[in-house]
């Protein structure tokens, strides 16, 4: 379901347009609801050091997918599918590691990941793989969560997903589609940010 496969800036994202400073505190509250133990933490600190409150964003709709992509100086920051939750670009990601609780995909699945096929349970629950563990102490992520992948063997994160299902499932199924893979190294996406955002 990865939403940025087939993205051409020229042609399917609408002008990037100004958002009111009362749509933008909003935007500012419900990110901090959605992430409070990282953006919502130390008083918003994290927030105030991705976008800082004197700084305008504005907005582009990327028209196929129903998205609203977030802009802070014409680089993505975050993008909205309809009104689901406020997901981070890959390149804030890599900035801010601890933004997203983390998953890890084993060295098999990394070639689907990065053509924007989803997650499938193997691919976490074999041995180079990885889910919180609770019996370390780690609290099991619930279906919804959006969550890094990371890849055996690789220092920075692949891909964004949605949890389709919770941690504890996943593990203790082993099979089926675990993660919606939505935004990944080297999709649409993460060119327009690699180029240093919007022309």
């Amino acid at each position: 379901m990865s939403f940025f496969r087939k993205l051409d800036p020229k042609t399917d994202l609408g002008t990037p347009s100004s958002l009111k400073s009362s749509v933008q505190r909003g935007i500012r509250t419900k990110l901090l609801e959605q992430y409070p133990d990282t953006l919502g933490a130390d008083d918003g600190a994290l927030l105030e050091s991705i976008w800082p409150k004197k700084e305008s964003i504005t907005s582009a709709k990327y028209k196929p997918e129903h998205i609203q992509i977030l802009l802070l100086r014409n680089m993505p920051i975050f993008f909205q599918h309809y009104d689901g939750p406020y997901i981070p670009t890959l390149h804030l990601l890599h900035k801010y590691p601890a933004l997203l609780p983390s998953i890890q995909v084993d060295r098999g699945a990394i070639k689907f990941l990065l053509s924007g096929a989803a997650v499938m349970a193997p691919g976490l629950t074999s041995a180079g793989g990885r889910l919180p563990d609770p019996s370390k102490g780690e609290k099991p992520l619930p279906k919804e969560t959006v969550v890094s992948i990371k890849a055996q063997g690789k220092e920075f994160e692949v891909a964004i997903g949605v949890l389709k299902v919770d941690t504890e499932e996943i593990r203790a199924k082993g099979k089926g589609i675990a993660v919606d893979n939505v935004h990944y190294l080297g999709d649409d996406l993460w060119a327009i940010c690699s180029r240093g955002g919007l022309q």
